[in-house]
């Protein structure tokens, strides 16, 4: 259904990248690849189509990741490069234009904004019940429950004072990692007047318009049908809301609560849990926020000074996988992240993780030696670092000091000192420390 609900889009997306690519001859005058009016005609030309559908098709590429557009510029999204092989590239595709429900149908003209944007922040809530009705549900009925949810969405912004402690106290099993959950999972149980709250005819009325367009749109998305007075999740939209609401699930359950922190946080958070306990708290993390935000934030943290951090980001992005390829495969070019970005990507391209090291070249492996070794300095004890050093890649010690001082590493000199401080042999710790010495001085 994905497949075939995003074909018309994916259509155009590969005709742009085919006639107006880099290197094409059919490039247009300015050279992007934008959709400007004598491009929607030329596409309308070739694909046999109307301008108006070529444009409707694109905005859908656009929404859906086929198409990047960067500035006056446009290129392929990694979904397009992996549409033919790739499943999972073809749901998220189709998930994001969901999440953009709002953006594929205009809006009614004469509503007032922030009405609109509490119908936007409401429709969670009426899909979750669509999508535990598991089949049609009168417009009524859902208006009635969208009424309530704009209601609840009021009287929250009309809380000046919450006392989040007080309320902790009252309720010790609740928790705020639980929040996210509560009015998603709640809402869905259905539509129930409020004790002594009789429904209002001219909020419905204010409503229902809105409510109609919300519908549309979600209809213009493959998400449900909308007609005679009812709407039902197609099989599609039925998944989509299943996932949505497992997410939040899943998020409210973060094991060791820190779901709300930065990535950078999160990460040191993790460092000292166990590889199923850690890999359970990047889930939880990335359910709670945007793929794109979350690969951004995690990249920001693996560059900093932090190697352990470096290691645990990009752990973090393999729970991510096939959303973060683009990304990672954009700071294969910097140097602190070049080797961890060769294994993510060689690990993701279904090379066997004890065999990924083979991607790397000697100094790149030695650079990685170098950065893991500043990570167990700094957050490790000494015992491992010596048995770091049997990780080596260089048969002796004499040859891994050569190495490691002609790769550069920022970290080179502290790593050496640590070394020779933590190292039983005093001949060897001599040697390692006479090293650092040099590194230090520029000698040789």
């Amino acid at each position: 259904m994905a497949r075939s609900g995003l074909a018309p889009a994916a259509r155009v997306a590969r005709w742009a990248d085919a006639a107006l690519g880099p290197g094409s001859d059919a490039a247009t005058a300015d050279g992007k690849a934008t959709l400007a009016d004598a491009t929607a005609e030329r596409a309308a030309r070739d694909l046999g189509l109307t301008p108006d559908r070529v444009r409707a098709d694109w905005d859908t590429a656009r929404l859906a990741g086929l198409i990047e557009v960067h500035g006056a510029s446009a290129r392929p999204g990694w979904r397009l490069r992996a549409w033919d092989r790739d499943d999972s590239a073809v749901l998220r595709g189709w998930v994001a234009l969901f999440d953009a429900w709002s953006l594929a149908t205009p809006e009614p003209g004469d509503q007032e904004p922030a009405t609109v944007a509490e119908v936007v922040s409401a429709m969670p809530q009426v899909l979750s019940f669509l999508q535990l009705s598991a089949g049609p549900v009168p417009v009524d009925q859902l208006l009635d429950l969208l009424r309530q949810r704009v209601t609840e969405l009021r009287t929250e912004r009309c809380e000046v004072v919450y006392d989040a402690d007080a309320d902790a106290a009252a309720d010790p099993a609740t928790t705020a990692a639980d929040a996210p959950a509560r009015p998603a999972l709640a809402a869905a149980a259905g539509p129930a007047e409020t004790e002594g709250e009789p429904a209002d005819p001219a909020q419905a009325a204010e409503l229902a318009p809105l409510l109609d367009w919300a519908l549309h749109a979600l209809a213009s998305v493959g998400a449900l049908t909308y007609g005679d007075g009812q709407a039902t999740l197609t099989p599609l939209g039925s998944w989509a809301v299943w996932v949505k609401l497992e997410q939040i699930c899943v998020a409210a359950q973060s094991p060791a609560g820190n779901i709300e922190q930065s990535a950078e946080d999160m990460l040191r958070g993790c460092a000292q849990l166990r590889p199923n306990a850690a890999r359970a708290e990047y889930r939880a993390w990335l359910a709670a926020r945007p793929v794109g935000s979350a690969v951004t934030e995690l990249l920001a943290a693996a560059r900093g000074e932090d190697a352990l951090l470096r290691g645990l980001a990009f752990e973090a992005l393999r729970v991510v996988g096939a959303p973060a390829e683009p990304d990672v495969r954009a700071v294969v070019e910097e140097p602190a992240l070049r080797p961890y970005a060769l294994l993510w990507l060689a690990e993701h391209d279904g090379v066997d993780p004890e065999d990924a090291h083979e991607v790397l070249t000697r100094e790149e492996a030695t650079w990685l030696w170098v950065d893991t070794a500043a990570a167990v300095a700094d957050h490790g004890e000494a015992p491992m670092l010596v048995r770091h050093l049997e990780s080596a890649l260089q048969p002796t010690v004499p040859a891994l000091l050569r190495e490691v001082r002609a790769v550069g590493h920022p970290r080179t000199v502290q790593v050496l000192v640590a070394l020779a401080a933590a190292h039983p042999d005093p001949a060897l710790a001599k040697a390692v420390r006479r090293a650092a010495f040099q590194v230090h001085t520029g000698g040789h």
